[in-house]
């Protein structure tokens, strides 16, 4: 039998609406044009559920998602690899982030995703031996990938080829996990290694290996988004409102971390996204999460197509991958909507 008193009914209410109230002060929230809005199409909303750090945004929009009508958010455990998209692209994940690079290869293979909005920069540090000072050094060199057609293999298969290289046929790659292969470029079995966080923060902290380039602040790499919001192209289709609203909590908690890192740590490690708060924070810092009002996603979209084709890693014309693998209007709306 319940025991609960009018007095309890009232204070955890009082704690619910409190805690809506303090993220929608921490994040500049203003109800108006919320209210204004008619609710989602769909009350539940499904995300991945993946340990990486520099996707904190969709993590700590969870109670902004609530604030947003959705009153069952989920995260769900997916595969990795290839078998994400299909996940994803089967509706089982209704919006999620992912590196720009690694959506243009998926709706290449055909799987049904709908680019949205872009996040942040700056995911990826390269660190080599003392024989890798610059990316052109990395000419007939073994860099260490987590797998071919991985978002590191694709990142820098970019970056090598922006500046004349051809990573086909002038780097070697070997595949191994992020641990392998800090261990491999440590022991000098490798000579260079892309890392994503916590894999740089990791590197620097035993200083391991040096930093070749950072793309959160070496040009034309900063000047571009690492990573994306997309939908699942029916669900874009089906509950326009809901995918709106779904991006606006996603973009205000994108603020949290840049302003917040602390607080956005902290909570990645007590949801076990991430295991290390030192790691965290850092890496929260080092990422840029304050440049999506200024930047153009539809730029970064171009560029990393028009480079993936010429490297015969997609198949589509860029052109058509930007015609129906994008959709602008929600992202344009909230960045009149909110202004910094």
């Amino acid at each position: 039998m319940s025991t609960w008193t009018s007095d309890d009914w009232r204070r955890r209410d009082f704690l619910t609406r409190s805690t809506l109230a303090g993220a929608a002060g921490l994040l500049g929230v203003t109800p108006a044009p919320v209210a204004a809005e008619p609710p989602p199409e769909t009350t539940t909303l499904t995300l991945p559920h993946l340990a990486t750090i520099c996707f904190a945004p969709q993590y700590v929009a969870e109670q902004l998602l609530r604030g947003e009508g959705f009153a069952d958010v989920r995260y769900a455990k997916v595969p990795l690899g290839d078998d994400f998209y299909k996940f994803l692209g089967s509706a089982n994940v209704s919006v999620t982030m992912d590196l720009a690079a690694s959506e243009l290869v998926a709706m290449d293979e055909g799987h049904p995703l709908v680019i949205l909005a872009g996040v942040h920069v700056g995911c990826y540090q390269l660190f080599g031996t003392n024989g890798v000072r610059t990316v052109r050094d990395l000419k007939g060199r073994t860099v260490a990938v987590p797998a071919l057609r991985s978002g590191p293999h694709l990142i820098l298969s970019i970056i090598a080829a922006n500046i004349g290289l051809d990573p086909r046929k002038d780097i070697t790659w070997v595949e191994h996990p992020g641990e392998e292969s800090m261990a491999l470029l440590a022991a000098g079995k490798v000579d260079a290694f892309l890392g994503f966080p916590p894999e740089p923060q990791e590197l620097r902290a035993k200083k391991i290996g040096q930093l070749v380039l950072n793309t959160a602040t070496d040009k034309p790499w900063s000047q571009y988004f690492c990573c994306v919001v997309a939908g699942n192209r029916e669900f874009v289709r089906k509950y326009p409102v809901a995918t709106k609203r779904a991006l606006r909590a996603i973009l205000k908690a994108t603020d949290v971390c840049g302003r917040e890192p602390a607080r956005a740590a902290q909570l990645l490690v007590d949801k076990n996204y991430a295991s290390r708060y030192d790691y965290a924070f850092q890496a929260l810092q080092d990422v840029n999460y304050t440049k999506w009002r200024e930047y153009n996603p539809e730029d970064t979209v171009r560029f990393q197509a028009l480079r993936l084709h010429e490297l015969g890693m997609i198949k589509t014309n860029p052109q058509k991958l930007l015609a129906q693998g994008t959709d602008w209007r929600f992202f344009n709306e909230l960045k009149k909507e909110l202004k910094g």
